[in-house]
C-alpha cells in the first residue's frame, strides 16, 4: 500500500467512524444498520465492509477512536476539565445512555479491555499517580452516566488535581 493509499484509507475509516457516531447519536446502537452508515459515510457497502466485517466492529472502531481522542484530550488539559465536559456532552453517548443504558453499561464496565489501560496510563502520565489516575478514572465513567454541568466539571476537575 503506497502513502497515498494508507492516507485515502485513513480518510476513509475516519470517514466511516464519524458516520457512525453520528447516526448513532440520532437513533442509538441498535436503529443504526450498516446501510444507514455508507449512506452516511458517503461510502459504497462493498468500501464499509472492506474496513469493517459488521456493525460491532465498527462500533469497536467508534470507541477505539474517542479512546485516543479522550487520551490526547487528557494529555492537553491535564486537569481534567475538558475530557470531562466532552464525556458529559457527547451526543452518542446521551444517545445510548438514554435509549440502550444496557449497552453503555456492558462498554464500560469490561475493564479487562486494553482501552482501559490506555485511558488509565494517560491519566497517571497527566495526573502523576495511579490512585490520582483511578480516582479520575471512575470519576469520568460516572459522567458516562450522570453528566455534569461544564461549572461541575471545572469545579470537580480542580478538586481530583488538588487530591
Amino acid at each position: 500500500m503506497s502513502l497515498t493509499d494508507n492516507s485515502s484509507y485513513r480518510r476513509t475509516r475516519t470517514a466511516i467512524l464519524e458516520g457512525a457516531k453520528s447516526l448513532i447519536a440520532e437513533r442509538g446502537i441498535r436503529a443504526t444498520t450498516m446501510i444507514d452508515i455508507a449512506d452516511r459515510s458517503e461510502v459504497s457497502r462493498a468500501t464499509l465492509y472492506n474496513h469493517f466485517r459488521d456493525k460491532g466492529t465498527v462500533l469497536r472502531g467508534v470507541i477505539e477512536s474517542e479512546t485516543q481522542r479522550l487520551c490526547a484530550l487528557i494529555a492537553q488539559s491535564p486537569d481534567l476539565t475538558q475530557p470531562s465536559i466532552e464525556i458529559s456532552h457527547d451526543g452518542a453517548l446521551a444517545m445510548v445512555r438514554n435509549s440502550e443504558p444496557e449497552i453503555l453499561a456492558r462498554l464500560v464496565s469490561t475493564q479487562s479491555d486494553p482501552l482501559w489501560q490506555m485511558v488509565e496510563e494517560s491519566l497517571k502520565s497527566a495526573l502523576g499517580s495511579q490512585i490520582q489516575a483511578q480516582l479520575a478514572m471512575r470519576w469520568l465513567i460516572g459522567q458516562v452516566f450522570a453528566p455534569l454541568t461544564q461549572a461541575q466539571s471545572h469545579e470537580q476537575a480542580l478538586a481530583i488535581k488538588a487530591r
